[in-house]
């Protein structure tokens, strides 16, 4: 399945569903357009969102200001914006996961 990505001058856009309360923290695979992302996090207080951020930033070698949820906040389908990342540097890191 092919991830439903955006990307622009000022970096790229895509959607994930989240699991929380993983055994460990992985990328991959994309189902149904999206990006699943497995965080050892609790959905609560906000926990899986920050440990989410940290992941794509860590992952990405971005800054954690660079990565925005756009929509879906308390929920496990979100929307993502990663700002100054180019489309080849997250479908390279999704391969090596």
């Amino acid at each position: 399945m092919t991830l439903a990505l955006t990307e622009d001058a000022g970096g790229i856009t895509f959607d994930v569903q989240v699991v929380p309360r993983a055994s460990r923290e992985r990328l991959g695979p994309v189902l149904g357009g999206r990006l699943k992302i497995q965080l050892t996090a609790p959905p609560v207080e906000g926990a899986a969102n920050d440990a989410l951020v940290l992941l794509l930033a860590r992952t990405l070698g971005r800054g954690r200001a660079d990565i925005h949820i756009l929509r879906g906040l308390s929920g496990r389908k979100k929307t993502v914006r990663v700002a100054g990342a180019k489309r080849a540097d997250l479908l390279s890191r999704i391969e090596e996961s």
